[in-house]
């Protein structure tokens, strides 16, 4: 603890005798009141990583030794860790202001610039005229649109046929150059397509059946496309993001649940139920840290779609499940057979109970929007 201690013996807070520097009955410094701005804010700061650096104290053994945290803990070597609730509550708050905050758009939120948008216009107008279309208006509002960027809201006004001619012209350019930018826009362009497409759910089986089988949607899908067709004005983007809103609590909710399973995986141990507990919310904690460090290089940096962005999630897949094979292992004393084959245990009992919260969670959205 650094800053002046007193010279008097007097606790301030209660009155005691204080021996050294600390008041035996309350536990309060016995610091000086006047301070300086910077001790007043590294006092501040320590104070919320549960004093000093046991914040850090605890990061380092938590990511580089799986189980060894808990195993520490849970022999009575706690004064040099954080408490793990605690450690899980910071934790989690940032991973969900990093990993869920809006993404950063440019004043035109919907506006997406394509690399070669002259060659566009030239395959639009091509387009155009090869079925006919030779009237001057409408080809001039075609290039427009695509001088502007495709904006989006503009891509919305468009009749479903120049919708079409838009979109035949970003699969030709895209066939091209294979450019990025061009593939971001004819997807978010062709899901605007889709939904003009779907006005009702027969239109929108009549489009799943010309479609590969491999690339139909599967069963879940088309029955919340079918409640998202009868509750008109209800659209996919708005139910994903208000269940982005629901997610810490879901996470915070199945926690008990996925110790549950452990528990019950790991019985022969014979260990209490907080003890499981407590290394499952070590291991969530270290799920969010790592979403911590990674999430923002694919969002901001490489792009979720890009190369490195799906090498840095098959990185993180892979780290993770040797996290939870060691953290197993070392905790719960298993060969390595055992380890993986109740691993995988506990995996499929969790996707399936976090899949069924979230299919309750989207009909809690879906009832309450009508």
């Amino acid at each position: 603890m650094s800053g002046h201690y007193r010279k008097e013996h007097n606790c301030l807070n209660c009155e005691r005798h204080v021996d050294e520097h600390y008041c035996s009955r309350c536990g309060q410094p016995n610091l000086e009141l006047k301070e300086s701005f910077w001790h007043f804010i590294g006092h501040s700061i320590g104070h919320y990583f549960h004093f000093d650096n046991k914040f850090f104290q605890t990061l380092k053994p938590l990511l580089i030794k799986p189980g060894q945290v808990t195993l520490d803990y849970l022999a009575g070597k706690r004064a040099r860790y954080i408490n793990p609730v605690s450690m899980y509550i910071l934790v989690s708050i940032v991973y969900f202001l990093v990993v869920y905050s809006p993404e950063k758009h440019e004043k035109d939120d919907d506006k997406v610039v394509t690399k070669n948008e002259q060659t566009a216009g030239k395959e639009v107008n091509n387009a155009m005229r090869q079925i006919g279309l030779t009237n001057s208006t409408l080809t001039a509002k075609a290039q427009q649109a695509i001088r502007k960027g495709y904006n989006k809201s503009s891509f919305r006004d468009l009749s479903f046929e120049r919708q079409t001619l838009v979109l035949d012209s970003l699969n030709q350019e895209y066939k091209k150059n294979k450019a990025d930018s061009v593939k971001e826009t004819l997807e978010s362009f062709t899901q605007i397509h889709d939904d003009r497409n779907d006005s009702t759910y027969e239109a929108y089986l009549v489009r799943q059946k010309k479609l590969p089988i491999l690339n139909r949607d599967g069963w879940y899908v088309r029955m919340m496309r079918k409640r998202e067709i009868e509750y008109d004005g209800v659209k996919a983007a708005a139910i994903s993001e208000q269940l982005e809103h629901y997610r810490p609590k879901q996470y915070f909710l199945l926690m008990p649940l996925l110790a549950l399973f452990i528990m019950w995986n790991f019985r022969k141990n014979h260990i209490y139920y907080l003890d499981h507990l407590i290394f499952t919310v070590h291991g969530m904690t270290v799920f969010f840290l790592i979403s911590i460090l990674t999430q923002p290089l694919k969002k901001y940096v490489f792009g979720e779609d890009s190369f490195l962005g799906t090498i840095i999630s098959l990185g993180v897949i892979i780290w993770l499940f040797w996290y939870g094979y060691q953290a197993l292992k070392i905790f719960y004393q298993r060969t390595k057979k055992q380890t993986i084959f109740k691993m995988l245990t506990i995996f499929v009992m969790y996707y399936i109970a976090f899949s069924i919260s979230e299919t309750i969670v989207r009909n809690m959205i879906y009832y309450l929007a009508v």
